[in-house]
């Protein structure tokens, strides 16, 4: 593959992936080598630029000037490191002080200048620098050192050829490589591709991550994210415990040092790091799931309700944790970047009372409580999350409202997302908790069962939310107003 894209290609979208590296102890010992030595060169700017500063001159914050002192430090100043890998550590440096520039100018002087030294930089290397062949890497060296190999923990999930810079890190007490590959956004045969006139509204919401709506058809889409949403939970309990049960252990604050604080302080990074990568991958199913469902309606765009707004609201101390857990701009991150592979377009638009707005005579109504919305007006009721989606369906980037054809008339389907995350299986139980300690001492006996419900009786879980008349296929529910 060449080095420089052809425009004649099309549009294209970058994609990254981590993955893991099994390495033998001299493979490891070199790796780290490689990042020490790119936080040798990141220190050794730091160390220039601070001359200049006390001397009153301009700092050297251009690439090519940066470039340009490499050169004349001459070779095998770095180690093992090379001057591909060199230089990324001078691009990720002169694109941080311009971006900290850039704000400055504009008024938020808070920002700080790069200043702070790192013991461990990463290192990039782009396409024509390295070799990947299965499941291991040809990294290259400084001249006259051996290139060094390393292994992955499962094949790229990208074709060889797009595949156009790999990326050396640590985090959270493991080496992983970055692969970054350039794929060309999706093609469809005639009369199956997305319609750019065909609009779907998108809430963004916590419980339910996504719900879509589609009024051409007055079908919707309801993803539940429960699972992240017990995830978050049981992972703020288990923090609490831990932090109770080292508090006793902990060293003092001269002895930060020890061997006792760098094992407790891996452990909680080695949790906390596998917390985040079990939300992320749910946030990626659901807007897979979401993609999925908008590519085969064969929507051209979707318009998503912006609630950023709600963020620098008070709301009490429990709903302030709800929404620093939310990752709101994770989850756009990722809906866009899926969104362009898919050939779909995405407009945010202002989701202001989109909750407390009835879809199908859009008058204004009390924001439910539940999750059922019933509007005085026209008795219509339904989902308020799908409700809000069909408003927001109509909404525009220049604030225009539209009329949709159907809202509310066809068929709900359901998703979860996050299966593989604990208790989300058909036991519903974490295994991480334990089960609970009796007050007192000795047995409770035999379990006995629950006494039979008297002849006739009915359950007093309310059923007017979503019911399940006229399926169609597994995981769909039909939703017709009452």
């Amino acid at each position: 593959m060449p080095g420089r894209r052809n425009v004649a290609t099309g549009p294209v979208v970058h994609r990254t992936a981590r993955i893991g590296l099994r390495l033998t102890r001299a493979q490891r010992q070199r790796c780290f080598g490689l990042l020490r030595a790119g936080g040798d060169v990141w220190a050794c700017v730091l160390e220039i630029n601070a001359w200049h500063r006390r001397r009153g001159d301009k700092p050297v914050a251009g690439f090519p000037e940066l470039c340009g002192l490499l050169s004349a430090s001459g070779p095998g100043t770095f180690g093992e490191l090379d001057s591909a890998g060199a230089r990324s550590v001078l691009r990720r440096y002169s694109d941080a002080w311009f971006s900290a520039a850039a704000r400055r100018r504009a008024g938020h002087h808070e920002v700080r200048y790069p200043r702070r030294r790192r013991a461990l930089m990463p290192i990039r290397w782009y396409h024509g620098t390295f070799t990947v062949c299965r499941r291991q890497v040809r990294l290259p060296a400084a001249r006259g050192c051996p290139p060094v190999l390393v292994r992955l923990d499962r094949t790229v999930p990208y074709p060889p050829g797009t595949v156009r810079s790999v990326t050396l890190l640590f985090d959270a007490g493991r080496l992983w490589l970055d692969v970054t590959a350039e794929l060309p956004v999706a093609t469809y045969p005639p009369g199956t591709g997305p319609d750019p006139g065909r609009v779907a509204g998108v809430d963004l919401g916590i419980i339910h991550p996504y719900a879509a709506a589609n009024p051409a058809d007055g079908t919707g889409l309801l993803i539940s994210g429960r699972a992240i949403r017990a995830e978050h939970r049981l992972h703020l309990a288990d923090t609490k415990a831990r932090r109770r049960a080292t508090a006793r252990r902990a060293p003092s604050p001269g002895q930060r040092g020890s061997r006792r604080w760098r094992k407790m302080r891996r452990r909680a990074r080695l949790v906390e790091a596998r917390h985040h990568r079990r939300t992320r991958q749910a946030l990626h199913e659901a807007t897979t799931t979401l993609i999925s469902w908008a590519v085969e309606q064969r929507i051209g765009t979707l318009t998503v309700g912006d609630p950023r707004g709600v963020l620098d609201k008070p709301a009490g101390r429990r709903h302030n944790l709800r929404l620093r857990q939310w990752q709101l701009g994770r989850t756009l991150h990722i809906l866009q970047d899926k969104a362009a592979l898919a050939g779909i377009r995405v407009h945010l638009v202002d989701e202001r009372g989109t909750s407390s707005t009835c879809p199908a005579c859009h008058q204004k109504i009390s924001k439910p409580r539940g999750r059922t919305m019933t509007c005085p007006h026209c008795r219509f009721a339904g989902h308020r999350d799908l409700a809000a989606a069909f408003t927001i369906a109509t909404r525009t980037q220049g604030g225009a409202t539209t009329t949709p054809a159907n809202p509310c008339s066809g068929v709900v389907t359901h998703r979860r997302a996050g299966r593989h995350l604990p208790g989300a299986g058909p036991a519903r139980r974490d295994p991480r908790r334990r089960p609970p300690r009796p007050a007192a001492l000795g047995s409770l006996g035999r379990r006995r069962p629950a006494p039979p419900l008297p002849v006739g009786s009915r359950s007093l879980t309310p059923v007017n939310e979503d019911p399940q008349h006229h399926r169609t296929q597994p995981g769909q529910r039909s939703w017709t107003p009452h």
